[in-house]
């Protein structure tokens, strides 16, 4: 059984590499190439982060596969062994939470190399190593407390009925919606510092973009994300009432009223859409088939393990298995996501102005220095939103028009930038 689960894993790791192999080997063909929605300079800069980023991307599928070789090969009956004096749901909480903090432990210098080295290096990071840190021990507590709750929920469950997952299932389910709900929140309470919108003719315009659409929320509010990194976003977050618009001060400085304006009207496209709640459904229509998958593992993989199937050891195998369903699944759901994003930026065409959101999206490849080419096959299994080039196109732009060129370089003074809203 073990053995069988290897070669199934390899070949899920020999697929990933082979993907990222040809990723770099297309980006740095294409890199040389004309440039679109950029300087020459800036094209064979951003091919260059896209290639070193996508490199560390393959170090880290490897220590990866390391990571769950080991983990499968006496890894977790070490685990199991070193906790078999405590009671459950303590050794649940214990073993679980180990075995996150071993894995954490381990990719973290990746993760310090890529922030402070190459993001550094392409201009990227603005995050001191003290925040750094402040962040790192806010998660790890963070994760503490609220991962020993889920585990001590899930134990509780695993331990009283024989149909523990689809129980599992329904309060796995209710944990993600109240983590939609209440992310806005704890992003800014542990986080982010997060501001009011000072500028009241654009929050005012901004509210009345929100009422056409029939969304309601909580305010807008500004987010300090400078102070980590340069690039741009902006996100609606929460459901109900909690609902917020919030905006990195990044992308207030970079994009004018309008451009701005068009990229909040792609957003409040996705809430007519009804694509949060998509979105949710089919997180928990995968949550639900991995549950049913694990809620009847033979018990012949146990005996392989050297493990009992405890509430502990069911619970480290499905996050292990995991990213494995997850990747078999991910082509559906970018499929469904990028169909998503075509329609969105639709609306937020309608609401605003195509222009407008053509030039947002081009500022957004500029500034974030995001390469606008990838390779079919990488597009295919993890792009959630289409090509920029093919949204472009949707628009009705061609990426080298020199029409958007120029709009993008003109500034809107604040006065024509209020007629053209007041005219629409």
């Amino acid at each position: 059984m073990i053995t069988v689960l290897m070669a199934v894993i390899s070949v899920y790791f020999l697929v990933k590499l082979y993907i990222s192999v040809m990723q770099v080997g297309y980006i740095n063909r294409a890199k040389r190439m004309t440039p679109m929605l950029m300087g020459s300079a800036a094209f064979l800069k951003a091919g260059n982060y896209a290639v070193a980023k996508e490199k560390l991307q393959m170090v880290g599928m490897g220590i990866e596969y390391v990571m769950f070789i080991v983990w499968l090969d006496g890894g977790i009956r070490w685990l199991d062994t070193i906790t078999d004096a405590l009671n459950d749901p303590f050794k649940s909480i214990v073993m679980v939470l180990a075995f996150l903090f071993i894995n954490t432990l381990v990719e973290m210098p990746l993760s310090i190399y890529e922030k402070f080295v190459l993001d550094e290096k392409y201009g990227f990071n603005k995050t001191s190593k003290a925040l750094y840190l402040k962040d790192t021990l806010i998660t790890f507590a963070l994760v503490g407390v609220l991962g020993s709750l889920v585990v001590w929920g899930v134990t509780a469950i695993i331990a009283s009925t024989q149909m523990w997952w689809l129980w599992t299932f329904i309060f796995l389910f209710i944990v993600v919606i109240a983590l939609n709900m209440f992310f806005p929140t704890m992003r800014a309470l542990f986080f982010d510092k997060v501001t009011p919108l000072e500028d009241e003719a654009l929050s005012e315009q901004i509210e009345e973009l929100m009422q056409r659409t029939g969304f309601q929320s909580s305010g807008v509010f500004v987010s300090d994300a400078s102070k980590r990194d340069t690039r741009l976003n902006a996100y609606f977050g929460g459901l109900g009432k909690s609902k917020r618009v919030v905006l990195f001060d990044t992308l207030l400085e970079k994009l004018n009223a309008l451009e701005l304006l068009a990229v909040l009207g792609h957003e409040l496209g996705h809430f007519a859409h009804g694509d949060l709640y998509k979105n949710i459904g089919i997180v928990g229509g995968v949550l639900f088939v991995m549950l049913a998958i694990f809620g009847n593992l033979p018990d012949s993989l146990f005996v392989a393990l050297n493990t009992g199937n405890s509430p502990a050891i069911i619970i480290i195998l499905f996050m292990l298995f995991m990213p494995l369903v997850s990747f078999v699944i991910m082509p559906i759901m970018g499929m469904v996501s990028r169909y998503n994003e075509y329609e969105a930026d639709r609306s937020g065409g309608e609401l605003v102005g195509k222009l407008y959101l053509a030039n947002a999206l081009r500022k957004l490849v500029e500034e974030n220095q995001s390469f606008p080419l990838s390779h079919p096959l990488y597009i295919f299994f993890y792009y959630t939103h289409p090509p920029v080039i093919e949204r472009l196109r949707a628009l009705g732009f061609d990426e080298r028009s020199e029409a958007t060129k120029e709009a993008a370089r003109s500034e809107c003074d604040a006065d024509s930038i209020n007629r053209e809203l007041e005219e629409q």
